[in-house]
């Protein structure tokens, strides 16, 4: 079996259900956002066209696709569907969103406009499809995919869902596919190199074709969810190797690891640059449940906590 991760994406468990028969109750059909008081005149009006954070949270009882502002101050649910939708991307031009939802009965991948209309199905194949990444000219789009089995490898295909091309091929977990600036490589995690004495690592391939590999943690611990700084200079991670799991930020060849977080008593995961690279968002649970918080990318300064409630609110992306 492949190596999985430490921290189980809520989605993932909750298709996993939906695969075995738990949530066959629910109703499947897509819609787009709905106001949850129509009648009230005093509700302001949500402002899309600015800077903002896509995360999924489980705060309305199943999980859903939220917005919010870099200070926390205002959200938005999106997706308003019963089913579960997570793994947000922004399109590069900031008006678009990709997602993983399993409101058809099995994990495919959507794309939708910034404030949740204009659904589009993108896949339809057997086995899970998530973790959408989006090209930088916005052509093409990465994901993780299950299609084959039980392996899990990294495709590519056109925005429209078209010409989809298997980048990786290995009997190890492959996934976390996140795209260079230039468009010319892919960055991902995989298990390849556990019978070398790495748990997981953070690798790069060619986007054309997955050739050129290089692992650019290997590492003994477990390296993964990595995402790459704006300019493609650093790359920011998740790693255990301080005996919990913190977002550590390397240069693009993997080399001078630094630990952002800096948090051992809580478990630090998936993080995403501001648009001018100044600053990184990622979820923590050091209050006990999952919150969003931003830093600096330096290391420097204080933290901000954009979420807070007794839900679990992960997996932020910030809009480009």
């Amino acid at each position: 079996m492949p190596i999985q991760y430490t921290k189980t994406r809520l989605w993932l468990l909750a298709c996993a259900l939906l695969v075995a028969g738990g949530c066959g109750g629910k109703d499947s059909s897509p819609t787009g956002p709905k106001d949850s008081n129509p009648d009230d005149s005093n509700t302001p009006t949500f402002d899309f066209n600015r800077d903002l954070i896509a995360f999924e949270t489980d705060r309305d009882g199943n999980l859903e696709i939220y917005l919010t502002t870099p200070d926390g101050s205002e959200s938005i649910n999106i997706t308003k569907n019963s089913a579960t939708d997570g793994d947000a991307d922004w399109s590069p031009d900031g008006s678009k969103i990709a997602f993983a939802s399993n409101r058809t009965g099995s994990a495919e991948i959507y794309v939708m406009n910034v404030d949740g209309t204009g659904l589009v199905q993108l896949t339809s194949a057997a086995g899970t499809d998530a973790e959408a990444t989006w090209s930088p000219d916005g052509t093409m789009i990465a994901f993780r995919s299950q299609r084959v089995g039980d392996q899990s490898d990294i495709y590519r295909m056109n925005a429209d869902g078209s010409n989809v091309v298997r980048l990786t091929d290995d009997p190890e977990f492959d996934g976390d596919p996140a795209w260079s600036p230039d468009g010319t490589r892919i960055i991902f995690s995989s298990s390849r190199a556990a019978s070398n004495g790495t748990e997981n690592d953070v690798w790069a391939m060619d986007a054309t074709d997955g050739g050129n590999l290089v692992n650019l943690t290997d590492h003994p611990a477990f390296d993964c969810s990595p995402a790459w700084s704006p300019d493609g200079t650093k790359i920011s991670f998740v790693t255990d190797r301080d005996g919990n799991d913190e977002v550590y930020v390397m240069n693009a060849d993997g080399s001078s690891p630094v630990n952002l977080t800096n948090s051992p008593a809580s478990s630090d995961w998936a993080s995403s640059w501001s648009a001018d690279g100044s600053r990184i968002v990622f979820d923590t649970n050091r209050n006990t449940h999952w919150d969003i918080y931003s830093a600096a990318a330096n290391g420097g300064g204080s933290l901000v906590r954009l979420t807070s409630n007794s839900a679990d609110d992960e997996y932020p992306a910030w809009r480009p």
